[in-house]
């Protein structure tokens, strides 16, 4: 496939394992909430599989027994546990920053779409002052949860833009699909929570190991991928 970067007006991020090094955290607040709730606690291997999913959805995936009363009591400790208490670091892939400036010199406007919640997301922004590079961002409040394509063909619906002209990038299946869906080009990024050998599944225009290929890759240069 060949990816034509003149074309692309929009590059759609993922944040989670994608644009922030925090999967390890995310396991870690999953697996002790368990604990406290007193529910099965999962294994890491289950907890990366529901990243970037709504919580609700994250929780019936992982809990599919669990009464309503569980789901509260899991959601608040959850919360408690990923914001305040898990002292493991949540650091920004290398080349983050430097990818965003990038883009922005190529006069191409940057979007999120992510399973975090708003209030999740709003926080980590204030924390990291990378709000100013983005144009629009949809979280797990504001549509249906991935891999449905909800949030980004609302994002398209804002920037009154076709499917042809965005770029999404993420690191699971969940993005991919949800990409895929909606009709949008995708880049599969390994450093996170999925292999090649998932992400190859959805037909990416290329999968990078990290976001240092990935600004090479987004250089304006010609660039053919392997079909």
């Amino acid at each position: 496939m060949s990816l034509e970067i003149e074309r692309i007006e929009l590059v759609i991020f993922d944040w989670d394992g994608t644009v922030m090094d925090s999967v390890g955290r995310i396991v870690s607040a999953m697996q002790t909430a368990a604990q406290l709730a007193e529910l099965p606690v999962p294994s890491a291997h289950a907890v990366k599989q529901i990243i970037g999913l709504s919580l609700d959805l994250a929780f019936t995936t992982l809990f599919p027994t669990m009464t309503v009363a569980q789901h509260q009591r899991l959601f608040e400790l959850y919360r408690e546990q990923y914001v305040e208490r898990d002292p493991t670091p949540t650091p920004m892939f290398a080349g983050a920053e430097a990818l965003f400036l990038q883009l922005r010199a190529q006069q191409k406007r940057l979007a999120v779409a992510t399973g975090k919640a708003r209030k999740g997301l709003d926080r980590i922004f204030a924390e990291t002052g990378l709000a100013h590079y983005f144009a629009i961002t949809r979280c797990a409040d504001d549509a249906k949860s991935k891999p449905d394509p909800d949030m980004l063909l609302q994002i398209l619906t804002e920037t009154r833009l076709a499917p042809e002209q965005a770029l999404m990038v993420g690191d699971t299946s969940h993005d991919m699909l949800m990409a895929q869906q909606a009709g949008i080009a995708r880049i599969g990024v390994t450093h996170g929570v999925h292999g090649a050998e998932v992400l190859q599944q959805f037909q990416p225009l290329a999968i990078v190991d990290d976001l240092a290929q990935l600004q090479n890759l987004l250089s304006g240069r010609p660039v053919t991928m392997p079909a």
